[in-house]
C-alpha cells in the first residue's frame, strides 16, 4: 500500500512552477507552498470563506484559500501544481457509516448486488463450487429479494428455499448474506454445520425461516444469522497467524483503495473489536492506512467495555490516521428482512412488528460506561419504535448523569422511520442523525409494502423535518450494504429519485449546500473532528478531492455522470483518474 500510495503521488499530473516566492496582499513575504490546486471552483463548506478558484497546501495542511491571484505568492520552484482546468474541488468526502473491514471483504466474495433473479444466484454459487475445493466454504453478499423481478413460486416470506443451492453445491457450505447485513441464506451443508435442524429453536431476537412443515429454508434473520457465522468463524479459525494477517490486509487494502478512488479521504467504521482495532493501530504505525479511520467499539461485553475502554480512548490529533472514541450498540433489525423495530406491526407480516436484537437494559449500561469514559454511544435504529427507544434511554441517561447531551454528540444510526412527535427530539436532545441518503431511494419502492402508504409517508427518511427543526445530519452509504460511490448518495440526497424513476417523497429532500455539509463538516462535526477536517480553511488537514464538475449547480438529472479526478490525502495525491 506504501508503494502504491508514493507511486500515485509521482504522477505527470502535478507540474513543477519556476515562479519564486511572493508576498501576500499584506505584503508580508508566504513561504512556498508544497503543492498548489488553482484555476477552479472551490468549495470550503467554511461559511466565513467566500469563493474561490485556488487552494494551496504546505506539508500535510492546507495553508491558503483563495483566488488565483492571491495564491500566486505560494508558488516556489519545487510547488507541484495541479492545474483544475474549471474543475470542482472540495472537502475530502467523508464516509459518516461504513463497515471497513467488511466492505473488504465484501469485494473477496461472490457479488450479487446487481442480480435480477434467485436463478443468477444459483448459477454464480455452482460456478463457484465447480472451482471449489470440497470443504470450503462458498460466500457471497449483497442480494435483496425486494429488487428481483421474479421470485420463486416456493418461496417462503418472501425469500427462496434452498433446495436449488443444495443441488449445485453439494460438497460445499454456502453462506449467502443479505445486502442489509441482517440475514443470510445458507444451504443444507452450512446449516449441518451450526448444527441447524428442523427442531432447533429460533434464537432470542432471531428467527429460523421454515416451510408450512417445519424445514428450515435456509433463510436465517437477525440473531438467527449469528448460528451460521459461528460455524464459519470456527472453519477459519483453522488459517495460522499468518494466513490471517495476510487476509486482513488484503480487505484494508481493497476498502481503501476503493474509498480513495470514490473520493473518500475518512471513513467511520461502525463496528470494529478490540483486536481488529488494535490490528488498525499496527497498521498506523506502519503508516499503511489509506484513508482515516473513525472507530466505534463494537462486539465487546459490558464488562470488557468497562475495563479497557480507557486503553482504547485515541481522539484525532494532528495528522491521525485513527481514531476511536464511540461505542456501537445495536437495538433493532433491518426494514427489508421485518426487523425494524416498529410502533404498530408491519403491513405485510401482521404477527410481528420487528425484533430487538440486544436489550435496552444492556444498552443503557453501556451509555452509563460511555459516559463514564468520555465515549460517544452510536445507536443502529431503524424502526419508529426503536428510534424512540433509543431517544428516550439517552434522555435518561442525561438526566441521571445531570449532564447536557447537546455536548456529547451521541448518535442514532441510520434513523430511517421516525414517528412525528420524534423528530425535534434529535436537537432537543443534541442526538445527531448518522443517516444514508442511497438508503431512501434504494428501498423507496417497496417501503410501502413493508409499512403502507400512510405510515410510508408520515414516518420515512423525515430529512426535511429534521433539519428544519435543528438536528444536524450526517450522511454516508453504509457500505458495503449500498456502494461507496458518495455521488449516488449525494444525488439521493437532493433528488429522493428511485430506481423506478419515482421520487420517494421529494418534499423531505435536502438542499444541495444542505447534502455537501452533511457528506463533509456535518460528519465531522459527528465525530468531534471539525477543528481538523470538514471544510477547506487555512491551518486543516489538506484532505481534498477534485470532481470533474460542480454538483452544486450541474442540472440534477447530470450529477450522476460526476467523476472523482483527484484525492488528495494530508497533502499527498494518493489517486487520479486516468
Amino acid at each position: 500500500m506504501i508503494r502504491y500510495l508514493l507511486a500515485i503521488a509521482c504522477l505527470g499530473a502535478l507540474t513543477a512552477c519556476n515562479a519564486p516566492p511572493g508576498v501576500d496582499e499584506s505584503g508580508s513575504e508566504v513561504e512556498a507552498a508544497d503543492l498548489v490546486l488553482r484555476g477552479g471552483t472551490v468549495a470550503s463548506v467554511d461559511p466565513r470563506i467566500g469563493p474561490a478558484e485556488a487552494i494551496a497546501v504546505t506539508g500535510s495542511k492546507i495553508s491558503a484559500i483563495g483566488t488565483d491571484d492571491e495564491i500566486a505568492p505560494y508558488i516556489g520552484p519545487d510547488t507541484k501544481i495541479i492545474e483544475l482546468d474549471g474543475r470542482f474541488a472540495m472537502p475530502g468526502f467523508i464516509e459518516g457509516h461504513g463497515h471497513f473491514l467488511g466492505f473488504g471483504e465484501s469485494q473477496q466474495m461472490l457479488d450479487f448486488s446487481a442480480v435480477k433473479n434467485w436463478g443468477e444466484i444459483v448459477t454464480m454459487v455452482a460456478v463457484a463450487a465447480d472451482k471449489a475445493r470440497p470443504g470450503d466454504w462458498i460466500l457471497g453478499r449483497g442480494w435483496h429479494q425486494e429488487k428481483w423481478q421474479s421470485i420463486p413460486r416456493d418461496s417462503v416470506d418472501g425469500v427462496p428455499r434452498n433446495d436449488t443451492l443444495n443441488k449445485v453445491s453439494p460438497n460445499n457450505p454456502v453462506l449467502l448474506g443479505h445486502a442489509s447485513g441482517h440475514a443470510v441464506f445458507a444451504n443444507d451443508l452450512a446449516l449441518a454445520a451450526a448444527e441447524i435442524d428442523d427442531e432447533t429453536p429460533d434464537p432470542e431476537g432471531g428467527t429460523i425461516v421454515r416451510t408450512a412443515g417445519g424445514k428450515a429454508t435456509g433463510l436465517l434473520r437477525e440473531s438467527a444469522k449469528w448460528l451460521v457465522r459461528n460455524a464459519l468463524r470456527d472453519h477459519t479459525d483453522e488459517m495460522s497467524p499468518e494466513q490471517t494477517e495476510i487476509l486482513l490486509r488484503e480487505r484494508v487494502y481493497l476498502a481503501g483503495e476503493a474509498a480513495l478512488r470514490n473520493g473518500i479521504t475518512s471513513f467511520h467504521d461502525a463496528g470494529a473489536s478490540f483486536e481488529q482495532i488494535d490490528f488498525f493501530r499496527l497498521l498506523e504505525r506502519e503508516g499503511a492506512l489509506p484513508v482515516r479511520l473513525y472507530v466505534m467499539v463494537r462486539g465487546q461485553s459490558n464488562a470488557e467495555m468497562a475495563e479497557l475502554l480507557p486503553h482504547y480512548l485515541m481522539p484525532a490529533d494532528d495528522n491521525d490516521f485513527l481514531s476511536v472514541r464511540s461505542i456501537k450498540r445495536q437495538v433493532d433489525g433491518a426494514l427489508g428482512t421485518h426487523g425494524a423495530w416498529l410502533l404498530q406491526p408491519y403491513a405485510d407480516m401482521t404477527d410481528t412488528a420487528g425484533l430487538v436484537l440486544e436489550p435496552l437494559d444492556e444498552i443503557l449500561r453501556t451509555a452509563e460506561i460511555a459516559l463514564q469514559h468520555g465515549f460517544q454511544l452510536s445507536t443502529h435504529a431503524i424502526g419508529d419504535r426503536a428510534n424512540r427507544e433509543i431517544l428516550d434511554l439517552y434522555e435518561r441517561a442525561f438526566e441521571e448523569a445531570e449532564v447536557d447531551g447537546q455536548a456529547l454528540r451521541w448518535r442514532i444510526e441510520h434513523a430511517q422511520h421516525l414517528d412525528p412527535q420524534d423528530v425535534p427530539r434529535f436537537a432537543e436532545l443534541g442526538v445527531i442523525a448518522s443517516i444514508q441518503g442511497v438508503h431512501c431511494t434504494s428501498d423507496g419502492p417497496w417501503i410501502a409494502q413493508r409499512l403502507g402508504p400512510q405510515r410510508s409517508e408520515a414516518t420515512s427518511y423525515r430529512w426535511r423535518d429534521l433539519i428544519d427543526s435543528g438536528a444536524i445530519i450526517s450522511n454516508g452509504t453504509d457500505v458495503p450494504v449500498e456502494r461507496i460511490n458518495p455521488i449516488a448518495s449525494f444525488y439521493a440526497s437532493v433528488s429522493r429519485m428511485t430506481r423506478t424513476g419515482e421520487r420517494f417523497f421529494p418534499e423531505q429532500a435536502m438542499t444541495r449546500e444542505e447534502a455537501l455539509a452533511s457528506y463533509t463538516l456535518n460528519n465531522a462535526i459527528a465525530a468531534f473532528e471539525e477543528h481538523q477536517k470538514g471544510t477547506l480553511t487555512p491551518g486543516k488537514l489538506a484532505d481534498i478531492v477534485v470532481l470533474s464538475q460542480n454538483i452544486l449547480v450541474v442540472p440534477e438529472e447530470d450529477i450522476l455522470q460526476t467523476t472523482i479526478d483527484f484525492t488528495v490525502v494530508g497533502g499527498q495525491v494518493v489517486f487520479k483518474r486516468d
